[in-house]
């Protein structure tokens, strides 16, 4: 488990390229994001994506979500119809994970034998980058052990995998993230928006999506 420290706020390739190196061959990492920190693989991977399982002790039926760049991975990996494109244009990027009947490239494992998967375009600098530099999507499951509560605070997050059995291979260290709310997530396999998780520091965005789902 190699850790490496980042600012944010300079120049920080380096750390790209050593992060998609780890994720070329099939590794794991964690990252920051604009909500926490996540434990990311090459989501089309189903080695990699079983190796994120094991490392959060997180049962194989509950699946994972994944993230990508832009909307132009949206539709390699998911079936929309012109009523989501418009509700999903609406929420990326930013913190809602929404989740679409899924297409096959995307691994059975990673959705837990699931027909839908979940998908979030982050409105974030650092993984945009790293997005941009890997070309393809990263599982974005929070850094943490299953059932255990998420954290900002990557000195917690540390000292729990260095107890881990299964450790990721990289963690990229950027300080103590801002305080977040987990994103949002709306199921759009239906007829109408259904919401499985509201953040609540953004009540007007679920509202917004609600009524686009009613037109």
């Amino acid at each position: 488990m190699r850790i490496i420290q980042v600012d944010l706020n300079k120049d920080y390739s380096d750390v790209i390229r050593e992060a998609v190196d780890v994720l070329n061959y099939g590794g794991t990492i964690v990252y920051p994001t604009d909500t926490l920190y996540g434990l990311g693989a090459n989501a089309l991977n189903e080695i990699a994506v079983r190796k994120i399982f094991r490392i959060k002790e997180r049962s194989f039926s509950k699946p994972l979500p994944m993230i990508v760049r832009d909307y132009t991975w949206i539709k390699e990996l998911a079936d929309i119809n012109l009523k989501n494109e418009e509700i999903l244009k609406r929420a990326w990027p930013g913190k809602v994970t929404v989740v679409l009947p899924k297409k096959a490239i995307v691994p059975d494992a990673l959705t837990a034998e699931f027909k839908s998967v979940g998908i979030r375009i982050p409105d974030y600098l650092f993984t945009d980058k790293l997005l941009a530099k890997f070309g393809y999507p990263l599982t974005s499951t929070s850094a943490n052990i299953s059932g255990q509560e998420p954290t900002n605070d990557i000195n917690k997050i540390i000292e729990i995998f260095s107890k881990s059995t299964e450790k990721p291979d990289l963690i990229i260290d950027a300080g103590i993230l801002p305080k977040s709310d987990p994103s949002m997530i709306v199921d759009l396999t239906g007829n109408k928006p259904k919401i499985l998780r509201i953040s609540p520091t953004k009540p007007e965005k679920l509202l917004e999506l609600l009524e686009l789902g009613d037109r």
